[in-house]
C-alpha cells in the first residue's frame, strides 16, 4: 500500500512539471506578460514558436504503472484547481473614458523609431498580441471600435461641429463684405447731385464705365479729405474794418508760448515764457493775433483762456484747423482767408509751416529757461514791418533767410543809423530816409510814422537824429503804456462781463437744448419751469 502511493506521487510530480513547460501554459499567460512589456518597455515582446520551446517528454521507464482508479482520483483533485474561475473585475477601478480614449501616441511613436519588422518566428506571436491589445482597447471603450483606422476617413470628418459652423459664418462674412464693397462702389458712382456738378467740372455725368470709376473716385477722396482737410475752407472771418490790422500774426503755443512738464514729484507743470504779456499786448496794435497750434481744442482752450484773459489773441486756431498730410500735422496758411503777402508765422517745427516756408520764421523750441529773452528780441523787427508798412512781407523774411533775425536786425539798424546821422548832419533829410530802405535792401510803400495829435512832427524828430522805428517805437509804448493803465483800472470788471456773458450764453444754449428734447415729445417747457431751471442755476 505505501510502495502505491509513493509512486502516485511521483507520477503527479511529473505531470505537473511537464504541464508548466508546456506551450499551452505559456499562451494562457500571454496577457499578463504582454502587460508587463507593454508598462516597462512601451513595446510588445518578442515571442518563440511553441516549437522552439524545448520540452522533457518522460520516457516509460520513467513513469510506473499506475491503477486507473488512482489516475482519475488524481484528475479530479488537479481538475478544481485548473478549471478555477477568473476573478471579476472590479469596474469601479476602470478609468474613466467619457473625455476621450486615451492616446497611445507614444507607443506608436516608439514603434515608428524602432522601425524593426518582425521576422518570421515573431510574427506569429505579435499578430497575437496586437489582437489581444484591439481586444483590451475595444473593452475599455464599451465595445465601441469603428473598425477603421485614421486615414480612411476625409479630414472633414474629423472636424467638430462648432468649427464647421464657424467656418460657414466666416465664408458668408466675407460674401457680404464682397457685396457691400462692389453696392457701396457702385452707389459712389452714381451721377452728380446739382450741388456737387459745380465742384466737378472735369468729370460730366454718364454711364461710362470710366465716368462711373472717376465719380466714385472722386467722392471717395473727398471722404477721406474730410478728415486730413481742415474743419473749414475760411478759418478766419473777412476782415472787420472797424477792427483792421494791416498784418496777421499767427504764433504757435507748444514750446513757444507755453511748456509742460512731467516729473515723478510735481506731476505735470505748465510754465509760461517770460514776457509773453508783454509780446501780445505791444503788438496787439499792430497786427492780428492769430494763436495756431497743433494741440486739441479740449486741451488748448483752457491753457489760452488762463494765459490770455483779457483775450489780444483775436483767433485760436487749434488741431481742428491744421491739415493732416503724410503723416505731419501742417498749418496751411491758405485757409486763413487772408492776403499771404501780410501774413508772418511763428513756430518751432518746420514741419508744421512746410506749405508756407516762405512767410515763417521758425525758433528754437523753449524748454522752461526763466531767462529767456528770444520771444521778446522779435519785438523790434516786427514794429519795424509795421512802421515801414512794406507790401510784402515774405521779401523781408527772404533777406533774412539763414540768420539770427534778432541779432541781425540790430546790426542794420546800427548801420542805418550811423548813416542817418551823417544825413542829418548834412541836412539832407529825404536822402536819409530813402537810404534808410535801401539799407534794409526793400523800398518802403508808405511811411507810417505821421504827426498826430499831442506828437512831435516827423521832420522835427529826423532833424534831432530820431529815425522811423524811434517815433514809431516811442508812439507804441505811449499806447502800451496806456494800455496796461486801463487794465489795472478796469481789469476785473471786464473779467466780469466776460464771464458774467458766458454764463448767459451757457444758459441760453441750455435752455434752447430743453426745447429741442421736449419738441421731440410733442410739447416746450412752460415759461414757469424755465423760470425755476434759472433760479436753480
Amino acid at each position: 500500500m505505501m510502495l502505491s502511493r509513493a509512486a502516485v506521487r511521483s507520477i503527479a510530480g511529473v505531470r505537473v512539471a511537464a504541464h508548466a513547460a508546456s506551450p499551452l501554459l505559456s499562451q494562457r499567460t500571454l496577457p499578463a506578460v504582454w502587460a508587463r512589456s507593454m508598462a516597462n518597455d512601451n513595446k510588445p515582446p518578442k515571442f518563440t514558436k511553441p516549437e522552439d520551446i524545448p520540452t522533457q517528454k518522460p520516457t516509460s521507464s520513467e513513469i510506473p504503472a499506475e491503477k486507473p482508479q488512482e489516475q482519475q482520483q488524481q484528475q479530479q483533485q488537479q481538475t478544481p484547481a485548473e478549471s478555477e474561475p477568473e476573478p471579476e473585475i472590479d469596474l469601479s477601478k476602470l478609468p474613466d473614458l467619457r473625455g476621450g480614449i486615451p492616446t497611445t501616441l507614444e507607443y506608436e511613436m516608439a514603434q515608428k523609431e524602432a522601425g524593426k519588422k518582425p521576422v518570421a518566428g515573431e510574427e506569429a506571436a505579435e499578430t497575437q498580441a496586437e489582437g489581444a491589445e484591439g481586444a483590451e482597447a475595444e473593452a475599455a471603450a464599451g465595445g465601441s471600435g469603428g473598425g477603421r483606422k485614421k486615414g480612411q476617413l476625409p479630414d472633414s470628418a474629423y472636424v467638430s461641429s462648432t468649427e464647421k459652423r464657424r467656418q460657414k459664418m466666416a465664408n458668408w462674412a466675407f460674401i457680404a463684405s464682397g457685396l457691400a464693397l462692389v453696392g457701396g462702389t457702385v452707389y459712389l458712382g452714381r451721377e452728380w447731385d446739382e450741388d456737387e456738378i459745380e465742384s466737378h467740372h472735369d468729370i460730366p455725368n454718364g454711364w461710362g464705365l470710366g465716368l462711373w470709376w472717376q465719380r466714385a473716385k472722386a467722392r471717395m477722396t473727398g471722404t477721406v479729405s474730410y478728415y486730413q482737410e481742415p474743419a473749414f475752407e475760411k478759418l478766419l472771418p473777412d476782415p472787420d474794418p472797424s477792427f483792421e490790422r494791416p498784418y496777421t500774426l499767427c504764433i504757435s503755443l507748444e514750446d513757444m508760448l507755453v511748456h509742460s512738464e512731467w516729473t515723478r514729484d510735481q506731476g505735470w507743470r505748465l510754465a509760461k515764457r517770460p514776457g509773453v504779456d508783454y509780446f501780445l499786448r505791444y503788438l496787439s496794435q499792430y497786427y492780428e493775433i492769430v494763436l495756431f497750434t497743433s494741440v486739441p481744442f479740449a486741451n488748448a482752450e483752457p491753457i489760452v483762456r488762463k494765459m490770455d484773459p483779457y483775450r489780444f489773441i483775436m483767433w485760436p486756431l487749434f488741431r481742428e484747423a491744421t491739415k493732416y498730410k503724410d503723416g505731419e500735422i501742417v498749418k496751411d496758411l491758405s485757409y486763413l482767408n487772408r492776403d499771404l503777402s501780410k501774413v508772418i508765422i511763428i513756430d518751432t517745427n518746420p514741419q508744421h509751416v512746410r506749405a508756407q516756408p516762405e512767410n515763417a520764421i521758425i525758433l528754437p523750441k523753449w524748454k522752461g529757461d526763466p531767462k529767456d529773452n528770444e520771444l521778446v528780441s522779435l519785438v523790434p523787427f516786427l514794429e519795424f514791418i509795421y512802421a515801414m508798412n512794406y507790401g510784402d512781407v515774405r521779401k523781408v523774411l527772404k533777406s533774412f533767410e539763414g540768420q539770427h533775425i534778432p541779432t541781425e536786425f540790430a546790426r542794420r539798424e546800427a548801420i542805418a543809423r550811423a548813416e542817418h546821422n551823417k544825413l542829418v548832419a548834412a541836412k539832407a533829410k529825404k536822402a536819409g530816409l530813402g537810404s534808410l530802405g535801401a539799407r534794409f535792401g526793400i523800398k518802403p510803400s508808405k511811411l507810417n510814422p505821421m504827426a498826430m495829435e499831442g506828437e512831435e512832427d516827423p521832420a522835427e524828430a529826423f532833424a534831432k537824429g530820431k529815425m522811423i522805428q524811434d517815433i514809431q517805437r516811442e508812439r507804441g509804448l505811449r499806447n502800451y503804456l496806456a494800455m496796461e493803465e486801463e487794465i489795472k483800472k478796469n481789469g476785473e470788471m471786464w473779467l466780469k462781463m466776460e464771464q458774467e456773458a458766458q454764463e448767459k450764453a451757457q444758459k441760453e444754449m441750455m435752455k434752447n437744448m430743453q426745447s429741442s428734447v421736449f419738441g421731440w415729445f410733442g410739447g416746450a417747457p412752460s415759461e414757469q419751469q424755465s423760470g425755476e431751471s434759472e433760479k436753480k442755476a
